[in-house]
């Protein structure tokens, strides 16, 4: 080891470096210091793995290794694995299969695939289970990445690129997918512009409390730091998704309403900063009662959160039809439960972060974030400035979920960078994130369902009572989707389903993958099978007999002439299902501890917005040197909507995909795509984009004087079509530069509801079913996950290894909400309190993709984002009720939950 003014020597990367840090530095932040941002950074507590680097070609989380250790060593990271960007056999096998999604855990996976494949070329999938098992992946479901590292070996080449016309249906690497597997994707900590200032928020520690300062501003000013609080905001201290309820601020005045929101935010050099303990900030906290749950929030001497709210109330939602009532009491077997889930965490491995600058009088914004237009709308109001002095650039985006929909950092960056004139970036920490980002909204649901003597569905109802938090957030969307919902894909003559958010001192509830219907789902196909089983029917044929068909009226009174897949994807179950419970009932019959069950669920959901405007516009054209350019504002945070959108685009204008230049989401050169939400990029960005393509061809076609039929070719200044040629340097460009372009919207066609919400609130829905086998310790109360069937009506698999990700991932957090994810405010601020599924937690899946085409979405495709996650926990809990026959009504399912139940049974 060196002394401290020469630094601490080592090999990175095959070369010589040295660092000044202090040895007892994390190494994973003096790698990061010297540029290797390929190190990523999830949680510095060692939980996630996203950290991995080989240390003398061993695997290591480099946030708990002291750089001191490092002395004399040889560190690799992912920038070792490429070679002048060409990548490895890993890299490329990680391409090939679809194992990078966001790609923030993909360094470490990829690292720790390393060590293993150096050992073990060829290994099983139980001995790459057992390597990776240290580091977490939020969006891929681990299928694909245990698919990558065991076929690496075979050194495949790429799939060909698809012909022009070909690329609907073609299992395209993803366009973005090189600089995922290369480490080179830029996320919000990275990249950062030399000489950024740190921003740190000053956080209630309590979920309701008063505050005061002190001499805060001297404090500051004696420390070099710039203090920021509600009254250095030039617009309005206010923020919302959804415009006219919002009312979350910045910065609290005077009262906080949850742990963790910001009172105040200190601006400073970088390293001081983040080494500066914040206790010491002069700040005066005075507790104050909280209400934590619904059922306290209703009570008539509790704490109101917002004086316009009382009650507590933020919003109800209803869907009516017939006489429900009637029909229970006529019904020939009915079946009632309460159902109850808590907070789910989102849990994505890369936590909030980016960084702003001043520009004149305008800011821009590199964060990650879900909806840019929507960031750009807000903080426009919050810095007073019009919208055109706002610019949001997207980074690339850890995980999202829904959770980034809602401002993070923005507000805070942009007020810093315009105060101090310098680039001022911010970086939750994982206890950050955990405390101040949205949940999933916790339920508490009371069902009843009935049924004539032939199984046939006759009435419904349910009441939700949904705690939404200290702030609107998405709490009104998931009071209104829940009622839509709560039938599941079935045929109910009459049903009543109401439900209403209650805000708590609870974090805000907002979107997380399904909008509430999830919980719902949960709730209707337990009682389902209950259903069934006091009908004495088959509980798949029970749901097929019972499914919507087409022309059959939804719950809110829709009727569908086409596009109805929910009986197509039930029936594809079929086999399955017998094969399995005879396999289960043959294991049971000769084990006794260990029990085998299998469950069945059903799902859908409606593609987009409910009810409301939701328009995508997409931008492409052609330089005069004949370069394709599409301008897709959709922000992909791993779910593939680059790929896929670019891939629609192409066959609808007739040209090849790989002659299309992506622009990525920037508010400044692309149009509003709308928010990566509500399952709408494939399905409403999608048909812009086959719109935008339809419309480019057809200016192509005028200009070439040819038939619609013509071949298209695009070669450097010209394009052409059999004999007739178009100079493209001869022509006049526009104010893009362009010398051809289109823009083309679509915006679904819907209805509103009424007040007993009926209308169309969809253009269309995702449907799909999932058949979950399971093995369950009666003695340990564990449950072990051991397949997953998922069969899905896509429309049309525009990308079929992009769907087969993204039924894996979806699954995976559906296993998690099931089975272990329940966050505490202020005990589960950390990924080792807080559960997420591992590796090894993991199943194998089987996906069967049903095409039944809807006449709206582009070549007839339909969202699948948050439709996968849906029936999995319901599947699962339904196994557990066949395996040893507890029925739980609380998720998630832990092992001392299961246990009771057991107890309860005996």
């Amino acid at each position: 080891m060196k002394d401290a003014a020469q630094g601490i020597e080592f090999s990175l990367d095959g070369r010589l470096v040295a660092s000044c840090a202090t040895p007892q530095s994390r190494l994973s932040d003096a790698l990061r210091g010297l540029g290797a941002e390929g190190v990523k950074s999830g949680c510095d507590a060692g939980d996630c793995g996203a950290c991995t680097v080989l240390l003398d070609a061993q695997p290591v989380c480099a946030c708990l290794v002291p750089l001191g250790r490092a002395a004399g060593a040889s560190i690799e990271t992912v920038a070792a694995l490429a070679c002048d960007e060409v990548p490895d056999a890993l890299q490329a096998a990680f391409l090939r299969h679809g194992a990078a999604q966001c790609g923030i855990c993909t360094p470490g996976m990829l690292m720790a695939a390393t060590a293993l494949l150096r050992a073990t070329p060829q290994p099983t999938r139980a001995e790459a289970e057992l390597a990776l098992a240290g580091v977490l992946c939020r969006c891929t479901g681990y299928a694909a990445i245990l698919d990558a590292v065991c076929a690496a070996h075979q050194h495949l080449p790429a799939p060909t690129a698809p012909v022009a016309g070909k690329a609907v249906g073609a299992g395209v690497q993803r366009l973005d997918g090189l600089p995922k597997v290369l480490g080179t994707d830029a996320f919000g900590a990275d990249l950062w512009p030399e000489g950024t200032l740190l921003v740190r928020l000053i956080r209630s520690p309590y979920p309701h409390a008063a505050f005061a300062f002190g001499a805060a501003a001297d404090w500051a000013a004696a420390q070099g730091l710039v203090l920021l609080r509600a009254a250095d905001i030039p617009g309005r201290n206010l923020h919302g998704v959804i415009p006219p309820l919002a009312d979350q601020p910045v910065f609290a005045e005077r009262i906080a309403r949850f742990r963790g929101e910001a009172v105040a935010a200190l601006v400073g050099q970088r390293d001081y900063l983040a080494a500066l303990d914040l206790a010491e900030f002069p700040v005066t906290w005075t507790e104050l009662p909280a209400a934590m749950t619904p059922a306290a929030a209703i009570t008539a001497d509790a704490p109101q959160l917002h004086d316009h709210r009382p009650g507590n109330l933020l919003v109800r939602g209803r869907v009516a039809k017939g006489d429900p009532t009637a029909a229970l009491a006529g019904a020939a077997v009915t079946v009632e439960g309460q159902f109850q889930t808590g907070f789910v965490e989102h849990g994505y491995i890369e936590p909030e972060a980016g960084y702003a600058i001043r520009k004149g009088d305008r800011i821009e914004i590199r964060a990650c974030t879900q909806a840019p237009q929507m960031d750009r709308e807000d903080i426009a109001k919050i810095m007073d400035l019009p919208e055109s002095a706002i610019r949001i650039l997207p980074c690339a985006t850890g995980g999202g979920f829904g959770s980034k929909l809602d401002l993070s950092v923005q507000p805070y960056i942009a007020l810093a960078a315009w105060v101090t004139g310098q680039p001022c970036g911010m970086i939750w920490s994982r206890a950050d994130s955990m405390a101040a980002s949205t949940k999933r909204h916790p339920g508490q649901m009371s069902l009843r369902i009935g049924a004539d003597a032939n199984g046939q569905l006759v009435g419904m109802e349910f009441d939700g009572i949904f705690n939404t938090g200290a702030y609107a957030s998405w709490g009104p969307t998931v009071a209104n989707r829940v009622p839509v919902h709560a039938s599941g894909p079935y045929l109910i003559p009459n049903y009543r389903a109401e439900t209403q958010a209650i805000h708590t001192h609870c974090p805000p509830s907002g979107a997380f993958r399904g909008f509430g219907v999830p919980q719902s789902a949960f709730a209707q196909e337990s009682l389902f099978d209950m259903l069934a089983d006091r009908l004495k029917m088959d509980r798949l044929e029970f749901r097929i007999l019972n499914a919507l068909r087409v022309g059959d009226p939804t719950v809110t009174g829709q009727r569908f002439t086409q596009g109805v897949g929910i009986r197509a994807c039930l029936t594809a179950l079929r086999p399955r299902w017998q094969a399995a419970r005879a396999e289960a009932a043959a294991f049971n019959a000769a084990h006794g501890a260990l029990r085998r069950g299998v469950g069945v669920a059903g799902m859908w959901y409606g593609c987009g917005n409910t009810s409301l405007p939701n328009p995508s516009t997409i931008r492409a054209g052609i330089t005069p040197a004949g370069q394709l350019v599409l301008h897709q504002g959709a922000v992909d945070i791993g779910q593939g909507s680059n790929t896929v959108i670019a891939q629609i685009f192409a066959d609808a204008l007739g040209l090849p995909l790989a002659q299309v230049t992506l622009i990525g989401a920037d508010t400044d050169l692309t149009p509003d795509a709308g928010k990566t939400s509500a399952s709408r990029q494939t399905f409403v960005t999608g048909a812009a984009a086959f719109r935008s393509g339809r419309a480019l061809r057809a200016g192509i076609l005028r200009r070439l004087n040819t038939g619609e039929d013509a071949v298209l070719r695009l070669t450097p200044g010209q394009l052409a079509a059999g004999d007739a040629v178009l100079d493209l340097r001869g022509l006049a460009v526009d104010e893009f530069g362009y010398v051809l372009r289109a823009e083309e919207s679509y915006d679904p066609p819907t209805t509103p509801l009424d007040p007993d919400g009926q209308g169309n609130p969809y253009a269309s829905y995702g449907w799909g079913a999932h058949l979950a086998e399971i093995e369950v310790d009666l003695q340990l109360g564990t449950l072990r996950v051991l397949h997953l069937t998922c069969a899905h009506d896509v429309g049309r698999a525009i990308n079929p290894v992009l769907l087969a990700g993204q039924i894996a991932g979806g699954s995976a957090q559906g296993l998690g909400m099931a089975l272990m994810e329940e966050f505490i405010p202020g005990r589960t601020e950390n990924l080792h309190d807080y559960l997420i599924p591992t590796i090894g937690d993991m199943p194998a899946i089987t996906p069967i993709l049903i095409e039944d085409p809807d006449i709206h979405g582009p070549y007839g495709a339909k969202g699948i984002g948050e439709q996968v996650l849906i029936p999995t926990a319901p599947a699962i809990l339904n196994a557990l009720a066949d395996a040893c026959g507890a029925r739980l009504s609380r998720l998630p399912a832990t092992p001392d939950r299961i246990r009771a139940a057991l107890q309860a049974r005996a």
